[in-house]
């Protein structure tokens, strides 16, 4: 049943609606290949996807910003990533059955992440989500990236709805952080890109979820707690 007011779901994009693992990690291992080196196992890489080209790099080469040939080296996965960011990453299951019971419901979904718009919204396109979302917003967009709320009120803005009537999913602290500080209700992705020692359960959200099947109760809870 729809909420009685008008509301919305936004969601983080890697490690939360999308397994775009495959084609980070994938990348990373090009490079490392190039150079002589041996491809890391995916799953040794996946943990790091959430901070994007900068987990990638730190990860499979030890280099982080500031670092002689960093900036070489993220600019080289950039493009690399760009030329196969469509190649294997696709929806978790169960999510396109999500968003399209939310927009049975009257509901709509957005995306805010910290991955390039150039990039997040030609990945969008390419899965084909019916309903689409509703606006990709993504780590330049707003000028600055999570954890600042800025794309997160953006988002709104572009749904036409406060951010106290929406709710963000991530799988990552600053989602949760970005959330909070923006006004909107959290659920934390536990099936995400989390690196080992981290606790997702300590995450300020006001739900966790350990898979994409819990994720609709979790809404609706959300929506109708006292």
């Amino acid at each position: 049943m729809a909420p009685s007011i008008q509301r919305a779901v936004l969601f983080d994009l890697d490690g939360t609606v999308v397994h775009t693992a495959p084609d980070l990690a994938g990348a990373a291992n090009d490079m490392r290949q190039a150079r002589g080196l041996p491809a890391l196992p995916e799953a040794e890489l996946a943990p790091f996807c959430s901070y994007g080209g900068r987990g990638m790099i730190g990860k499979a080469f030890e280099r982080a910003p500031g670092d002689d040939g960093y900036d070489a080296l993220i600019k080289e996965f950039m493009t690399t990533y760009e030329r196969r960011m469509t190649r294997a990453s696709h929806p978790y299951d169960g999510i396109r059955e999500l968003v399209s019971q939310l927009a049975a419901d009257g509901i709509p979904w957005g995306i805010v992440t910290n991955k390039p718009e150039y990039m997040a919204v030609p990945l969008m396109d390419h899965l084909a989500f019916d309903p689409a979302a509703g606006c990709v917003i993504g780590g330049d967009t707003a000028g600055v990236s999570k954890p600042n709320p800025a794309p997160i009120y953006l988002a709104c803005e572009r749904m036409g709805l406060a951010p106290a009537h929406c709710i963000y999913v991530g799988d990552s602290d600053r989602d949760i952080a970005a959330g909070r500080a923006a006004g909107t209700a959290t659920i934390t992705a536990g099936y995400g890109y989390i690196p080992a020692g981290e606790n997702a359960l300590a995450w300020p959200a006001d739900r966790h979820v350990a898979s994409v099947s819990e994720l609709r109760e979790a809404i609706t809870s959300l929506w109708h707690k006292p």
